[in-house]
């Protein structure tokens, strides 16, 4: 059953290192996600599950030590989901996976056996429920660290230029988050999401779906911001 979730956006420029000059202006963001990680410690989970977005692929399960690197954005940093086991790796971990294995690098108190689960961004949202059903019962207590970003549409710079349907996409989904609403988060439109560049839009119907046999989850909003024009969501539920 689900117990615990972190929410949080998943820039590699989080990573100090790809950021370089810039790293500052994501401090806010940094320790809004070390505090969002410091409640799945609390919550003391037989199973994390890290769930991010992999673009066309997916569903495509990682286990414990599956390596990552931030190389291919000009710097020497590598990561490790969870412990190192040992085992060789068939893949690497996709990026978005990787900055939650840099997040759980940085966070103490998280002992518990770790797994990556990566989902499409064109995941219809049933089946995106179904993994979050499936995930929420691989153990008795599971916590999830939801890796994911709002829109990328939200200035003329941005990634995706403007578009004026981004800003209300990306408030609904940060008061969904905030609010542990479910069935909100189940009604996001993956065809909206695409056309606004939300890559966190499987990750959180994944979330919804494993929510769904805990009914007494609480939702705390604990940081929403645009830099870059790009949606930044860090919430938790338990």
């Amino acid at each position: 059953m689900l117990v615990a979730a972190a929410v949080c956006p998943c820039p590699p420029l989080l990573v100090p290192e790809v950021a370089a000059g810039a790293a500052p202006e994501l401090d806010t963001a940094r320790a809004a996600c070390a505090d969002a990680l410091g409640l799945l410690a609390a919550a003391r989970p037989d199973r994390l599950v890290v769930v991010g977005p992999a673009g066309d692929a997916g569903p495509e399960s990682y286990p414990e030590g599956t390596p990552g690197s931030f190389r291919g954005f000009g710097v020497d940093v590598d990561v490790r989901l969870g412990r190192d086991t040992g085992a060789s790796a068939v893949r690497d971990l996709p990026y978005g996976l990787a900055v939650g294995a840099w997040l759980l690098s940085r966070a103490r108190g998280v002992e518990a056996p770790v797994e990556g689960l990566a989902v499409g961004e064109d995941l219809p949202a049933e089946r995106c429920l179904e993994e979050g059903r499936a995930v929420a019962a691989r153990a008795e207590r599971v916590a999830l660290l939801v890796m994911g970003d709002a829109s990328a549409c939200r200035t003329l710079k941005a990634p995706g230029y403007l578009d004026e349907r981004a800003a209300p996409f990306d408030a609904e989904a940060a008061r969904a988050l905030g609010a542990a609403d479910t069935e909100a988060l189940r009604a996001l439109d993956p065809d909206l999401a695409r056309e606004l560049k939300v890559s966190g839009r499987a990750p959180w119907q994944v979330l919804a779906g494993a929510a769904a046999g805990n009914t007494h989850l609480e939702g705390t909003l604990l940081h929403k911001d645009a830099p870059y024009g790009v949606g930044y969501i860090v919430a938790t539920w338990s």
